[in-house]
């Protein structure tokens, strides 16, 4: 009798930590997700600025016919944005991976911003109708890209916190849940080009 009580009880306890496992489980693989779903926003809002820049340089080539080498620049951190787009979104729980693509796109930036600062030399471009239709595309594409940022980031620190705690963290250890990385620009003021959002904002249409 004895022993039947205690079978009970060991099988008890067994089926309530499979079911505790489980739930970790599951609760670390949701969050997880979510966070990869995230980043794959940034990668929808990424790709929607790297298409506009094309039409940028084309546009800026047409009046700035010394300033070839501030094109190819654009152009060259363009490809490189692309190439750690591409590297990232294969695995985007690879903190490499995600640091590289920070980085890309942050000289990407850097380089869109010295263009903006020599296209105000140019006073026919600055009120070309198509430069301006892109800096404002540019400048909805910077925005996107600042919230999806934000919820990328919202979504990591969620699932690496869950991941920290215990017990979690002894289940995200024998899983392999490994914690994600942030994806965090440089910060434009301290770099030495001006901040993008700040160049767009103030071009008005006609102005």
């Amino acid at each position: 009798m004895i022993l039947t009580i205690s079978i009970v009880v060991a099988a008890t306890i067994i089926g309530l930590l499979l079911v505790a496992l489980v739930a970790i489980y599951n609760k670390l693989a949701t969050r997880r997700i979510r966070a990869r779903n995230a980043f794959s926003q940034i990668e929808v809002q990424l790709q929607r600025r790297h298409d506009l820049i094309p039409n940028l340089v084309e546009t800026a080539r047409a009046y700035m016919d010394h300033e070839r080498q501030t094109l190819e620049e654009v152009t060259r951190a363009r490809t490189e944005a692309i190439a750690a787009t591409d590297k990232a979104s294969g695995d985007p729980g690879d903190p490499a991976s995600v640091q590289s693509l920070a980085r890309a796109e942050s000289a990407l930036v850097d380089a869109i911003g010295r263009l903006m600062a020599v296209v105000e030399a140019y006073p026919d471009l600055k009120a070309n109708q198509n430069m301006l239709m892109l800096q404002e595309e540019l400048a909805s594409a910077e925005n996107r890209v600042a919230f999806a940022r934000q919820a990328y980031n919202d979504s990591v620190t969620t699932y690496n916190i869950t991941r920290e705690v215990f017990p979690q963290n002894l289940v995200a250890g024998a899983f392999g849940f490994k914690q994600l990385e942030l994806f965090q620009l440089d910060d434009p003021a301290a770099r030495s080009v001006p901040d993008l959002g700040e160049l767009y904002r103030s071009r008005e249409p006609g102005e």
